[in-house]
């Protein structure tokens, strides 16, 4: 009985926070599955509604996918520049960490103005509204802002997060190593750039 306990190997913990679920972390998992609900409604609602209406072809509707493409790729070059500022709050690294946060935060503001952008384009130029499409069913553009929309929102409520974290760092209050708050921050962020890939391939794509 001596060896019901024996492991594999030594199991080493350099890092204290390691494995340690923080409340605000628990809590940001919790937000983060109802937050999912509500994009997982949006998605199945727009699949519902292309199958059973006389649809357009999105990428043709929308004038390509070149930009939203484009928009795709900065929201993945951001979750790589937050992992990195997370990792250089690790190493106590104020300059690369501050330097990391900015290059997120720039590439969520880069996203909106495209994205603002790209509403002005459709709305001008391809006679789409919230409530109306010159060329086919009103719901192909209600659809489209609403869920569009509805994740811009996420991306501006990161940028003011982010914002905030930048602040903090730039006060110095992670100069100890302690990387939880970002790492929260971290995780409502890449929510966000999953779910834009989620939405780029069902609403621009497919």
């Amino acid at each position: 009985m001596a060896h019901a306990h024996h492991h594999d190997g030594p199991v080493e913990y350099n890092d204290p926070q390691f494995g340690k679920a923080s409340p605000g972390k628990i809590g940001m998992w919790l937000f983060l599955g109802t937050d999912a609900m509500s994009f997982s409604g949006f998605l199945i609602a727009y699949a519902a509604l292309r199958a059973t209406k006389d649809w357009p072809t999105p990428s043709q509707a929308l004038g390509g996918v070149g930009l939203s493409g484009f928009m795709t790729f900065l929201l993945i070059c951001s979750s790589v520049s937050m992992v990195l500022a997370i990792d250089s709050c690790k190493r106590k690294n104020r300059t690369a960490m501050l330097r990391w946060l900015a290059f997120t935060i720039f590439g969520g503001a880069s996203f909106l103005g495209i994205q603002a952008y790209e509403y002005t384009h459709l709305i001008g130029h391809m006679g789409m509204g919230f409530a109306s499409y010159a060329h086919g069913t009103s719901l192909f553009a209600s659809t489209f802002f609403s869920i569009t929309g509805f994740h811009g929102l996420h991306v501006l409520s990161g940028v003011i997060y982010l914002t905030v974290m930048f602040t903090k760092a730039y006060r110095g209050d992670f100069d100890n190593g302690d990387y939880n708050q970002l790492e929260i921050a971290g995780l409502f962020w890449h929510f966000v750039d999953l779910v834009w890939i989620l939405v780029f391939t069902f609403v621009y794509l497919l």
